[in-house]
């Protein structure tokens, strides 16, 4: 279970004012359901994620899990630039709590990176920072895996493989999902949360969370449309 208590987040505009991404939210995440997160670009459902993930703390209010939840996959900020991809494994292993050996030789065939995997993070490249983040969330395990727009690394072969492992994985976990292909949520997901304007609505089934989602779109380019129209 994941569960915001009074959790309220904005970020400071340039120009003064500020962002909200969530304000004294209070929501329940059970265990047993695969969200879809939608939102209009800049509403902050990457940030949602990381408060979720707990690698940014809210304003106000805490969020407490009692279940393991992963970083966002593709997600590299946890890892050290200055420390080589193995060592930043063992790193990993130790926090977790899991054999060092064995996540090692998973992530070391899993990523592919080679002989890289004993350079320093800080000389990858993007693309190879998110294979060592994949590989090391599929290699650990956790009970709720959050993703945000991570569905082209590498080449085609290694998209399929990174696919399979995933959905292995959900046979025994859920997944937090953020996407912009409706038809990705809806293998995935059944169901969703529709972050707009800081504030978040659930729906059990993705279908009403999508058309929910693509009706706030609207409205946003109809508000766009007579702005335009009145200067």
């Amino acid at each position: 279970m994941i569960r915001f208590r009074n959790v309220s987040k904005s970020f400071p505009l340039t120009g003064g004012g500020r962002r909200t991404i969530v304000e004294n939210l209070e929501m329940m995440i059970p265990r047993g359901r695969s969200l879809a997160l939608l939102g209009r670009n800049g509403s902050g459902k990457s940030s949602l994620l990381q408060l979720v993930a707990g690698t940014m703390k809210p304003d106000r209010g805490r969020v407490e899990r009692t279940c393991s939840v992963s970083f966002p996959l593709g997600f590299a900020g946890s890892f050290h630039n200055a420390l080589t991809g193995a060592q930043n494994i063992r790193f990993v292993a130790r926090i977790y709590g899991v054999n060092e050996g064995a996540l090692m030789a998973f992530v070391d065939d899993f990523a592919e990176l080679g002989a890289y995997l004993n350079q320093r993070v800080g000389v990858y490249s993007s693309g190879m920072k998110a294979r060592l983040a994949f590989g090391v969330s599929m290699g650990l395990g956790f009970d709720v895996y959050l993703v945000d727009e991570v569905t082209a690394v590498g080449d085609a072969n290694f998209r399929a493989k990174c696919l399979e492992m995933f959905e292995r994985r959900l046979a025994a976990s859920d997944v937090i999902m953020v996407s912009h292909a409706m038809a990705t949520l809806r293998v995935f997901c059944d169901s969703g949360l529709v972050l707009e304007n800081g504030r978040i609505e659930f729906f059990h089934d993705i279908e009403d969370a999508i058309a929910r989602h693509e009706s706030n779109l609207a409205g946003h380019r109809a508000s766009a449309d007579q702005r335009k129209a009145e200067t």
